[in-house]
């Protein structure tokens, strides 16, 4: 297997005024030039593709990665006529520009990247005049059109994944903690059509500074903290006159709460968290200190979970959250791990995958690029299936992991191939107009929450009784500690 890359690495072509650089493997640095180009073989009849990454930079760790992934994919498809031109847009907008007009100049018939989301803004009035298309890596659905792709991970389609299946578990009233910025607003917006859609209520969307480690305040009024304790101590004063008059069965009732700091129940049976390392555990930490535990309340999260290592918070034991699917990454992280001596992130099979994409358009008609790429079909990648969509959206495979002891565990695979349902997603467009129940909103202006997840405010309770919910909600719990009492 060395060999076989030693003499991918010597493939590498350098076109530029600049000076180069040796690898560690024996072949040229690119990053140190204008482009550089790779093949494996005649270049006479051939398809160029034009990669865009940040090879220098503060983003160049990640741009750098994409690199090895797409090196990586080209020697697996075997395919002479694919060539590879790289160009290092250094991290920045600008770069971006310069570096895809030297692509349109060298004769790219696609784009690979770029890697943040105003880099794909800023190549893309190029690229459409020229009609050439783009498959980025951007996770931002406003720089998306026709012709301007993305296999970036979409935060619709993971938060659809993760709820669809808590609803299918039984679970039916949603949580949110979300952080107070583009992403928050993002995640809630996708919870209100992914709630619409599989017909339950998001109860409550609590925001939080974007830089805070501290949750307690926020948590402390997303979970009703202050009215369950008083509501358990003035049940306990209760218990206490009564065991006092010699009330037997009141001193047995008295024993059961004393280890119980509230009464009542949270009006969510989960809650998605959109966080990672310790931020997420703090907050699943404070949950647990206001009295909300698993599994009566579902952690959910989304794939950024996946970088941080859960196993060892007892909190988290049992929560879920979608991954891009495993079915072939053993075989990537084997062979990435192998060559470049380091473990790859999951962002980098995306690039492995773009190439593999490239090798399907080139081996046909490429008079009609849109056909081709938005093929309803899908494509098999390194990461299960994938496909992309005219409006330069994608979808992928996504499995459901569950966090355990011994570590992460596919609960749900992903399907191993698209059916007109999986559409439903992606085409229809909910209409967030008739939501009868507003949540509670905490940690920012309630008008403009509202406002900016579903496009208007809407009443608090069309219909609901939430005072019924409040008594049924209590007297759930009495009958958990066996307490028969009156209302």
């Amino acid at each position: 297997m060395f060999k076989k890359f030693y003499f991918l690495f010597l493939s590498v072509f350098l076109i530029g005024c600049s000076s180069t650089k040796v690898n560690q493997l024996g072949g040229a640095d690119a990053s140190s030039t204008d482009y550089s180009e790779i093949n494996l073989g005649d270049t006479s009849s051939n398809f160029r593709v034009g990669v865009l990454l940040p090879l220098s930079g503060e983003a160049s760790r990640y741009g750098n990665g994409l690199k090895n992934a797409t090196m990586l994919a080209l020697d697996d498809v075997k395919n002479p006529n694919l060539i590879l031109q790289y160009y290092d847009t250094k991290g920045s907008d600008e770069g971006a520009r310069i570096a895809v007009e030297n692509a349109i100049n060298q004769n790219v018939q696609m784009i690979i990247g770029p890697l943040k989301s105003s880099s794909v803004k800023a190549i893309s009035p190029q690229t459409t005049r020229k009609n050439i298309p783009v498959i980025a890596f951007s996770t931002t659905e406003d720089v998306l059109q026709p012709s301007v792709y993305t296999l970036g991970l979409l935060v619709d389609e993971q938060v659809d994944r993760i709820v669809s299946y808590a609803v299918k578990q039984g679970r039916s009233k949603l949580a949110l903690l979300v952080p107070d910025n583009a992403t928050g607003i993002a995640v809630a917006k996708a919870a209100a059509k992914a709630a619409q859609k599989n017909h339950i209520v998001i109860t409550r969307i609590a925001f939080y500074p974007p830089n805070t480690t501290d949750f307690s305040a926020i948590l402390k009024e997303m979970t009703d903290y202050n009215t369950r304790y008083n509501r358990m101590e003035k049940l306990k004063a209760s218990l206490k006159a009564k065991a006092a008059n010699g009330d037997a069965e009141a001193q047995r009732a008295l024993k059961r709460v004393s280890t119980h700091d509230t009464l009542g129940e949270v009006d969510f049976d989960m809650v998605l968290i959109p966080e990672k390392g310790a931020k997420l555990k703090s907050a699943v930490a404070m949950f647990g200190y206001y009295d909300v535990y698993a599994p009566d309340v579902k952690f959910l999260g989304t794939s950024i979970w996946e970088n941080s290592t859960l196993n060892g918070e007892s909190t988290i034991i049992g929560s879920w959250y979608p991954v891009i699917s495993r079915s072939h990454s053993n075989y990537f992280v084997n062979k990435y791990s192998y060559v470049f001596n380091e473990r790859p992130q999951a962002l980098y099979s995306l690039g492995y995958d773009a190439v593999a994409l490239a090798n399907a358009i080139s081996k046909q008609d490429t008079s009609n690029y849109g056909a081709i790429i938005t093929n309803p079909d899908g494509y098999v990648g390194i990461n299960g299936m994938f496909r992309l969509f005219e409006n330069g959206r994608n979808q992928h495979s996504l499995d459901i992991v569950e966090v355990t002891k011994e570590g992460e565990k596919v609960v749900d695979q992903a399907p191993d191939r698209f059916t007109e349902n999986d559409n439903a997603f992606v085409f229809e467009e909910v209409s967030l107009d008739n939501v009868y129940r507003a949540p509670l909103i905490f940690g920012k202006d309630n008008a403009l929450a509202q406002t900016l997840i579903y496009g208007h405010r809407i009443s608090p309770s069309d219909g609901f009784d939430l005072q019924q919910e409040e008594r049924d909600n209590i007297r759930r719990s009495l009958q958990k500690m066996n307490i028969m009492v009156g209302e």
